[in-house]
């Protein structure tokens, strides 16, 4: 975006100009503020997904002007109307899907094995996050005003990063664990590794979003007259974008690198491994179930993927080319659609609980039994009868073929 720097006449691209704090009062007066500063006032670099820390700099609160497209774009219905309905969607169908998940691999489960371990703490990480969501769409549905304070953005910024990456991570182990009961069914399965992966992972998540915690995210747009939450950020010094935003900088590209491209990486090698695996068993023909094996692993690799492609991938990409671009000075003409990616990046929590059907035998009979309001003494009975009738089943068989022995 290109705006007009009143102060000496010239035009830079995205450098509005910082507004006194007194003039929040007059934010819908048509006067020309600027024209009343001189050069001891700051100019401010805007952006779309980080404000630094502004406590010690002269003005603790600042007005900052975007431009046209910016301005049309937080009017607009696309993060008026269909984010909203987005989160509301999360809220809906993730949150309460993911409480009953967890809720069955706590309670219903008894025999825990290192996979429901895994994705007890998968729908931990999204039951964490879908709590916080009808803050943001409140915050949408108020024309993208936020009005709960910096401390609330900061915390729904850090739920929303940590549950991204967290999930990605638990993802990556669930293949592995996955991979390797399929390829040894007989091999141990050892709780202990799984429950240290997954605190390793707890400690890991609420480390590298510390960074988060350090800047302010909100920003006073001027003209719409609304406090922006972690969608507009201002940069103090034009002259070096980058000292205003290398560690939010570093932090995105440390974690779409290392906590997205490799475990996307394991995840493709492990299923890739999986399914030859599996053709090699069917066309040896090793093992009788081989087949229905096959056609597990190839639904629960389709949801990983639709996962990844419609969560992860767009998001980290933009989050990529998004700060790469802040770095150089340049203007993210894609501001839509970055703000759009991050949203998808929130179903993953809706996705989820399909990986959890997909996966467990045990999840799907007891998510049904749940469904049906059915009690733990009631199941008990249930399998007593069956186990009896499959007793009477065998026993009628085998007097079958003994009376024939006779004859």
């Amino acid at each position: 975006m290109v705006v007009e720097d009143d102060i000496d006449g010239t035009t830079h691209s995205s450098y509005p100009v910082v507004v006194e704090d007194n003039v929040y009062d007059d934010i819908n007066n048509e006067t020309d503020y600027t024209e009343e500063l001189d050069d001891s006032y700051p100019v401010v670099v805007v952006d779309y997904s980080f404000t630094p820390n502004v406590v010690n700099h002269p003005q603790d609160k600042v007005l900052v002007r975007v431009d046209n497209a910016t301005a049309e774009t937080l009017n607009s219905p696309v993060t008026t109307i269909f984010l909203p309905i987005l989160y509301i969607i999360v809220v809906v169908v993730g949150l309460p899907a993911n409480a009953m998940a967890l809720w069955v691999f706590l309670f219903r489960i008894k025999e825990k094995h290192p996979s429901a371990i895994y994705m007890a703490n998968l729908a931990l990480s999204d039951v964490l996050f879908a709590i916080w969501i009808p803050l943001k769409i409140s915050y949408h549905f108020n024309g993208n005003d936020w009005i709960y304070g910096e401390g609330l953005c900061k915390v729904l910024v850090g739920f929303f990063y940590g549950n991204m990456y967290g999930s990605i991570l638990c993802i990556a182990c669930l293949s592995v664990q996955r991979y390797r009961v399929v390829v040894d069914p007989f091999s141990e399965q050892n709780n202990k590794v799984a429950i240290g992966v997954c605190v390793s992972i707890w400690v890991f998540i609420w480390t590298t979003t510390i960074p988060l915690y350090q800047y302010d995210h909100t920003v006073r747009v001027k003209g719409l007259n609304i406090t922006t939450c972690h969608d507009v950020t201002a940069i103090w010094d034009k002259n070096d974008t980058f000292a205003s935003i290398k560690f939010p900088y570093y932090y995105f590209i440390l974690m779409s690198t290392v906590v997205f491209l490799i475990p996307c990486i394991v995840i493709v090698v492990t299923y890739v491994l999986m399914l030859w695996h599996l053709e090699k068993k069917i066309v040896c023909n090793v093992n009788s179930t081989a087949a229905k094996n096959r056609h597990k692993a190839l639904v629960l690799i389709a949801t990983v993927l639709v996962t990844f492609l419609v969560c992860f991938i767009p998001s980290n990409i933009m989050l990529v080319i998004h700060y790469y671009l802040l770095s150089i000075g340049e203007t993210n003409t894609g501001y839509s659609f970055y703000i759009i990616t991050l949203c998808l990046a929130s179903l993953n929590s809706c996705l989820d609980p399909f990986i959890y059907y997909f996966v467990s035998d045990d999840f799907r009979k007891h998510v049904k039994n749940t469904l049906l309001c059915r009690s733990r003494r009631t199941l008990k009975r249930i399998e007593y009868v069956e186990k009896h009738c499959r007793n009477n089943k065998s026993d009628g068989s085998g007097n079958t073929e003994s009376s024939r022995g006779g004859e």
